[in-house]
């Protein structure tokens, strides 16, 4: 910074003494001159003071626009700041890393974008957190050398990158590790040695992470202090690279000491309202069983979320030890600091450009006015998550003063109106696809609806369908729908023509009740060919009936998202009567169970396991047709077989001498399913997942078939909604049931 020299030499005794008569600012383009009088806080009729001047000097400078600022004085008592910009960074490239078209999200990643002013700490610190990156990739003495060309106005900068190599770990060592498996000390490191197939994904490959290296060491401490190694103690890793292969051994000097149980717990600050007794029986920290930090860990935010669920928005709960190094017990205490009651100011939405506000309000289980839950804030992001309207949920909490804070309520809003589509390809339909126009949030007001239509060779469909979750933002719900179906199945055809409607209650926060009523004529035409070998129990014979069903059902819904949950379950069951009228005469029983299971937040990877139970059961109460009864096979059933071609059925011989099969159709099935997602592009929002369907059907019990179907299926969240495409394989599949080694849907639910 320069020094004001033309102030401290030239001014004169007499200018010192005078009024400031003007103020100019020279060069500036980022500030307006009344800014800049603001900022130095000099006004024409203040007397001349230097050491007001060089405050002013600095003011400006801190803004961070400036490369260099002199300041002259005149003689009739004039003042001028003359300022030099810093040059705005034109144009960003680099050489040896990054594609063309990643490159502008990197540089923002690393602190830098076109526009910015130049700053060399800025660039220097740029380049640090570049290197940073490419070592967490595994490579090894990375150089980057950044080139600035200047510009008329401005500067280029080009970053060229030298990655150098990777290194890959040959072996791990733990000196003095004797009690824990090393193998268990390994697997909680971020740098392993290469697993068997370690290619996969979520496998380790043996590439070095130099950026964790060096908190391995408390990776390794963990273990210990979770199987109760109070004292146990980690050294820094000593890692030994060979400059001709790259390969590396990392060495850790371990100090285990002795393993402590338990001797007591207690909590010591409980507010009004929290029993200790009770929160202790519902701790992991048991008297007598061996020290866990991750049970402490849970216990702690356990603790937390009960004090905060009575206000206490900024409740701290502090663990505190006392060892007994002679019995090696240790005693538990957990401070609880709960601060003041916090009430809600106000809820403040943002990023809905197109859902109302009443809309994302009416699932916001605090309101202004309402004292803070911990609990409630919880239940309010996994509810607007089960919406399917937003791609991203954040409520944050900002402090207004000791006793209230605002709900920041920032999301980002997803397509919710889509193009729907599914299809497949089997040795009997070839190829087939439908489609639907729908929208799950029609004008931002949470309705949804949805016209479909269906373009395939076996079905020629046509259905509309509304429903309002929310009536007038009340707890009721009320929906209808039309239809007209015409399928065409390997043994029959069915036209069918039916509407329904039903209302439905919000029972709880995550369970919904609901009563519905359908109609429906249905018409059923039998395939003949002197060439097909499967035909339906009806084959020989027209059908036309009407069915009048009346529904009532419960569901349960605790996921936190609508497409790919990672957390929650999903339970209902249903029974409907048909027999209100029509000529069907039977009661359906229906009933689903979902889990979904995220583990990033315990191996550091996006690996979601889901378990699927799908059951239905038929009572005979007088008449059920053929097409009523129950069929296995398809996209929502056991994959890897055609829809309807698993069932109960007879078998024979025709002229021929060839096996005839005649499909008479179940009254018991059920289908589980497991399935393991993980992430294939992060970017393009694809994960891969890998599954198993076991579903078994019969007329008098559930197990009379069995069968499985395996494969893999691609997850796309594509700007037109969810797509998935599905390779299955049909295990052991029975005689004459077709199978299906491709389909696809779009706009369902992974």
């Amino acid at each position: 910074m320069n020094k004001i020299l033309p102030l401290s030499v030239v001014l004169s005794s007499i200018l010192l003494s005078q009024p400031i008569t003007r103020i100019e600012y020279k060069g500036l383009m980022h500030l307006s001159k009344d800014v800049a009088s603001e900022i130095s806080g000099i006004h024409i009729g203040d007397e001349f003071d230097i050491n007001k001047i060089d405050e002013s000097l600095k003011k400006f400078y801190k803004q961070g626009y400036f490369l260099d600022i002199w300041i002259s004085a005149t003689d009739d008592g004039g003042l001028i700041y003359n300022f030099k910009e810093k040059s705005a960074i034109s144009k960003l490239d680099m050489n040896g890393y990054s594609s063309d078209d990643e490159q502008e999200a990197l540089f923002i990643e690393i602190g830098l974008k076109k526009g910015d002013l130049y700053d060399k700490k800025k660039i220097e610190s740029a380049k640090k957190k570049l290197i940073k990156k490419i070592e967490s990739e595994g490579y090894y003495d990375t150089v980057v050398e950044v080139t600035v060309e200047p510009k008329e106005d401005s500067v280029a900068l080009t970053f060229d990158v030298n990655k150098g190599e990777k290194i890959y770990i040959k072996n791990i060592d733990f000196e003095g590790a004797k009690k824990i498996d090393t193998d268990e000390l390994e697997d909680a490191l971020a740098n392993q040695e290469e697993d068997t197939l370690g290619w996969l994904p979520g496998l380790h490959n043996g590439v070095a992470h130099i950026d964790q290296l060096e908190y391995d060491a408390f990776r390794a401490k963990d273990v210990y202090m979770k199987n109760g190694y109070l004292d146990a103690q980690v050294d820094e890793p000593l890692m030994r690279v060979d400059n001709g292969s790259y390969l590396a051994d990392i060495t850790y000097q371990v100090k285990e000491g002795e393993q402590y149980r338990i001797n007591s717990v207690e909590i010591d600050g409980l507010v009004d309202g929290l029993n200790e007794n009770d929160i202790l029986d519902d701790l992991n920290l048991i008297k007598g069983k061996i020290f866990n930090i991750e049970k402490l860990r849970k216990d702690i935010s356990l603790i937390k979320e009960k004090v905060a669920d009575l206000g206490y928005a900024y409740a701290k709960v502090t663990p505190n030890f006392k060892q007994n190094k002679q019995n090696h017990t240790v005693d538990v205490q957990f401070l609880v600091q709960p601060g003041n009651k916090v009430y809600i100011n106000d809820v403040i939405i943002s990023g809905n450009y197109s859902t109302k506000d009443r809309v994302i309000r009416r699932d916001i289980y605090l309101a202004p006015g309402d004292l803070f839950s911990l609990t409630d804030l919880k239940d309010s992001k996994s509810t607007l998550g089960r919406r399917g309207y937003f791609e991203k949920i954040d409520i944050e909490q900002q402090r207004v003063d000791a006793n209230r804070i605002n709900l920041l309520v920032k999301v980002k809003e997803t397509a919710t109106g889509s193009i729907q589509a599914g299809g497949g390809y089997g040795s009997y339909q070839k190829f087939m696809i439908n489609a639907s126009l729908s929208d799950r949030n029609i004008f931002g007001s949470g309705i949804s609806s949805s016209l479909s239509f269906d373009l395939s060779k076996v079905s020629r469909n046509y259905s509309f369908s509304i429903n309002n979750p929310r009536v007038f933002d009340s707890e009721y719900s009320l929906g209808m729908n039309i239809y007209n179906n015409s399928y065409e199945y390997p043994t029959y055809e069915q036209d069918t023509f039916g509407a329904g409607a039903n209302v439905g209650k919000q029972l709880t926060r995550n369970l919904y009740g609901y009563v519905g009523y359908s109609y429906s004529k249905n018409d059923i035409d039998a395939n003949e060919t002197s060439t097909d070998l499967v035909s339906s129990v009806f084959s020989n014979e027209d059908l036309s009936y009407t069915k009048s069903t009346i529904t009532v059902g419960l569901s349960y819904d605790s996921t936190d998202d609508y497409f790919v949950p990672r957390k929650g379950i999903i339970l209902g069951g249903s029974m409907s009567y048909s027999g209100v009228g029509g000529d069907e005469e039977f009661i359906a029983y229906s009933g689903r169970f979902g889990a979904y299971y995220g583990v990033e937040d315990i191996i550091d990877y996006d690996l979601i396991f889901r378990y699927k139970l799908r059951a239905n059961m038929l009572q005979d109460e007088g008449h059920i047709s053929g097409p009523e009864k129950l069929f296995l096979g398809g996209v929502s059933s056991v994959r890897g077989y055609q829809p309807y071609t698993i069932a109960p059925s007879e078998y024979g011989t025709n002229e021929d001498g060839e096996t005839t099969r005649t499909i008479k159709g179940g009254k018991k099935s059920l289908v589980n399913t497991v399935e393991a997602s993980i992430p294939l592009s992060e970017a393009a929002r694809m994960r891969l997942a890998f599954f198993l369907d076991y579903g078994m059907i019969g007329e008098d019990s559930f197990d009379e078939i069995r069968r499985a179907g395996y494969g893999v299926s691609l997850e796309w969240y594509s700007p037109m909604g969810p797509i998935n495409l599905v390779f299955a394989r049909a295990k052991n599949p029975g005689e004459l049931e077709r199978t299906s080694s491709f389909e696809f849907t779009m706009g369902r639910k992974f």
